[in-house]
């Protein structure tokens, strides 16, 4: 990730995966290959780094829940891709859904923050407004607290934090 930036901002793009990480932690996961799958967890997804140099290097565990949190066809439209996550959530294996978890719970923690600066004009750095990601988040907060992992504390943060920033 080196020399990128998240989206709309000038914060470089590592602060990202290791919030992540950060969630999982606070959360009391601390299990280090679970922790470097969500550092790693949009490396395919958002670079060229093929999933199989990541199985070579950190383990096939971390490669599955890497690509796991990765969309499938980044080509496919927004709609398509979001539901998919989504459905797959609602049966994702644990680690899977842990790392998915604190990926949107930290999003979510950057978007309240960004909105809290920008306002309304937030919305203008995503191809979606505030209406069509809100949407997202309750749908995948709701998948994820359908599965096993209702009752865990990452999972009832990530729900109360969609339920303060977009309501019910």
């Amino acid at each position: 990730h080196a020399r990128q930036m998240r989206k709309g901002t000038d914060v470089p793009y590592i602060v990202y995966p290791v919030g992540v990480m950060l969630a999982l932690l606070e959360n009391g996961e601390a299990d280090p290959e679970l922790l470097a799958a969500a550092l790693l967890h949009d490396t395919v997804e958002d670079t060229e780094t093929p999933l199989e140099l990541l199985r070579a290097q950190f383990g096939a565990r971390v490669a599955e829940i890497v690509e796991g949190c990765s969309e499938p066809d980044k080509r496919d439209t927004w709609e398509h891709r979001k539901q998919h996550t989504i459905a797959y959530l609602k049966t994702a294996p644990r680690d899977i859904q842990l790392v998915s978890a604190a990926d949107k719970l930290h999003n979510l923690r950057s978007l309240i923050a960004d909105e809290a600066l920008l306002g309304e004009t937030l919305w203008t750095r995503f191809k979606r407004g505030r209406m069509e990601v809100a949407w997202y988040y309750r749908e995948v907060a709701g998948s994820l607290k359908a599965g096993a992992l209702s009752a865990h504390p990452l999972i009832r943060r990530l729900d109360e934090a969609v339920l303060s920033f977009f309501g019910e």
